[in-house]
């Protein structure tokens, strides 16, 4: 069993080891090495192709990742004063989100942008069209029912005396959200952001459907790999893997640490 557990991580871990390695290969072809070098890093960040498909990238997953963070703690505190049928709708609503693949995802959000923008471009006398807000919106789906899954977790766990003392104080609703409900939760609603920032960061499949005319860093990184895997594809693709494995770290700690008092 550990032999076979070996070659299952070998066979999933050493193609990502590749790209990296490959970003730091001097000459022009990857499946050659020709020594080791940090250029193809640099001309990759002077690509003003690559600059914008990673502004692009960065612009999107950030502005997801604070709705996201702010419609999926509303939406687990709001579940936690429902009961009966009504939360467990919601809950599957919220599983449901997260279960469909990201294909489904990304050919059902084209097809409602579709019809909308043919409803209602006439009407409008304007032409709306697939863009970043687009992928945002499709983003924002998937990435709530993270976030409230995160944040309910954490409001199950947390002491309750500490809300019941504040209002033995005649402290207000807002003032007991904002002075101890919001601090106990911080911790869950950045872990939320961050997983939210990373899988917007990262994903391909959603924004492929929907991103119209914008490109994105991994739709850009696709279409260059049609013309062939170069150093400079592996630098960016690297770049990625880096920035998505520390981000899932940092979540990961955040929620650890989060645990501790809870326990």
């Amino acid at each position: 069993m550990r032999l076979y557990a070996i070659l299952i991580y070998v066979f999933l871990y050493a193609p990502i080891a590749f790209i990296v390695a490959g970003s730091f290969n001097a000459g022009k072809q990857a499946m050659v090495w020709q020594g080791f070098s940090l250029d193809w890093y640099a001309k990759a960040f002077a690509n003003p192709l690559i600059m914008e498909a990673l502004t692009t990238s960065l612009y999107i997953a950030l502005v997801n990742a604070v709705l996201s963070a702010v419609i999926g703690t509303l939406t687990a505190l709001g579940l936690e004063r429902v009961g009966g049928w009504t939360r467990a709708g919601f809950d599957a609503l919220i599983y449901i989100a997260i279960m469909v693949p990201g294909i489904v995802i990304g050919i059902s959000t084209l097809i409602a942008f579709a019809s909308v923008f043919d409803a209602g471009n006439p009407l409008l006398r304007m032409r709306l069209e697939m863009g970043a807000w687009a992928v945002i919106a499709a983003h924002v789906l998937f990435n709530t029912a993270v976030v409230a899954l995160l944040v309910r977790a954490r409001l199950q766990g947390m002491d309750r005396s500490l809300v019941e003392a504040s209002e033995d104080l005649y402290a207000t609703p807002l003032g007991t959200f904002r002075q101890v409900v919001l601090p106990l939760l911080a911790p869950s609603i950045l872990a939320g952001f961050l997983l939210a920032f990373t899988f917007s960061f990262e994903d391909f499949i959603i924004a492929y459907f929907v991103a119209g005319p914008d490109v994105t860093l991994p739709i850009y990184i696709f279409s260059s790999i049609r013309r062939g895997v170069t150093p400079e594809i592996n630098a960016v693709g690297s770049v990625v893997l880096i920035t998505s494995f520390v981000l899932l770290i940092a979540a990961q700690l955040i929620l650890r640490r989060a645990e501790r008092p809870a326990n």
